[in-house]
C-alpha cells in the first residue's frame, strides 16, 4: 500500500504497488472505516482485489489480509519516517500501471529490511536503485574523468558519475561526496554521517532529475526523513561533545 485519499462518503482512492502491474490505482468502499482503516497505511503488506468493467477505468479494490509495517516502528520515527518516505517516492514517481518487478521486490526487501542495523545504508541503496529504474544514469563503477576507479570519493552534480580523489580535489565544492558504502567500502569514523551524505547525494537527483517537472516537486515525506536525520546526526554530535567536555 502507497496511499490512500479520502474519497465520497468513508471510501478511498488507493495506490499500490504491485509486482505484475506496476502502481494501480483503485477504488475502496469503506476504506475509512474500522474494519479496513488499518490496511489502508502506506507499508502494509495486502492481498487484494481489482474490479472494472473497461481495463482503464479506476474500478474498485477489495483488500484481504494484510500486515502493517508502520506499526512496527511507531516508537521509531526514522524508520517509521523512511518507510513513509518509500511509499511517497513510488507513489509520486512511477506512472501508473507500468510494470517494474525488480522494484517490487526491491521494496519488499527494503521493508523487511527496516528491521534490521544496516537499514540506513539499504534505504540510500534502495533510492540509487530507484532512480535507476526510472531511467536515470548515475554511474558510481568509474571515474567519469579518467581517473583511478579504486578511489572514488565523490559525484558529479551534473552527470551523475563518479569521480576519484585526484581528479575531485581541484573541484571538491562543486562535487558531492560519495560514502564508501555505496561502492562497497563500508563506513568511515561516523556511519550515521556517512548515511546522510547519502541521503544528501541521492536527494540531489531525486529533485533535479526524477522531479524536476512535477508540480510539487519532491514529496514531503522525502524531505522529512532527511531533516529527521541530520537532526538526529546532530544531536548525536552534540551529545558527544557535551560528554567530551565533562571529561576534560
Amino acid at each position: 500500500m502507497l496511499s490512500a485519499r479520502a474519497h465520497g462518503e468513508g471510501g478511498a482512492v488507493v495506490s499500490v504497488l504491485t509486482e505484475s502491474h506496476g502502481r494501480h490505482a483503485g477504488y475502496v468502499h469503506g476504506a475509512r472505516g474500522s474494519k479496513l482503516r488499518a490496511l489502508t497505511e502506506p507499508g502494509t503488506v495486502l492481498s487484494l482485489t481489482w474490479k472494472a468493467r473497461i481495463a482503464d477505468q479506476l474500478g474498485n479494490m477489495s483488500l484481504e489480509d494484510g500486515s502493517s509495517r508502520a506499526a512496527f516502528f511507531l516508537n521509531e520515527p526514522l524508520k517509521l519516517s523512511a518507510l513513509l518516505s518509500a511509499c511517497a517516492l513510488c507513489d509520486q514517481s512511477l506512472p501508473e500501471r507500468e510494470v517494474h518487478p525488480g522494484l517490487y521486490h526491491g521494496m519488499s526487501a527494503l521493508l523487511r529490511t527496516l528491521d534490521s542495523d544496516i537499514w540506513g545504508a539499504a534505504y540510500v541503496m534502495w533510492e540509487i536503485a530507484l532512480i535507476k529504474e526510472l531511467g536515470f544514469g548515475m554511474d558510481l563503477s568509474r571515474c567519469v574523468a579518467g581517473g583511478d576507479a579504486a578511489t572514488l570519493t565523490h559525484v558529479s552534480p551534473k552527470s551523475g558519475c563518479a569521480v576519484s580523489a585526484a581528479q575531485a580535489e581541484p573541484y571538491k565544492d562543486r562535487l558531492l561526496p560519495l560514502p564508501g558504502f555505496m561502492i562497497g567500502k563500508g563506513f568511515g569514523e561516523d556511519p550515521d554521517r556517512d548515511i546522510l551524505s547519502g541521503l544528501k547525494l541521492s536527494g540531489h537527483f531525486l529533485a533535479n532529475w526524477v522531479f524536476a517537472h512535477h508540480s510539487h516537486g519532491v514529496p514531503e515525506a522525502r524531505l522529512r526523513l532527511q531533516a529527521l536525520f541530520e537532526s538526529s546526526c546532530n544531536e548525536a554530535a552534540a551529545g558527544l561533545n557535551t560528554t567530551s567536555l565533562r571529561a576534560r
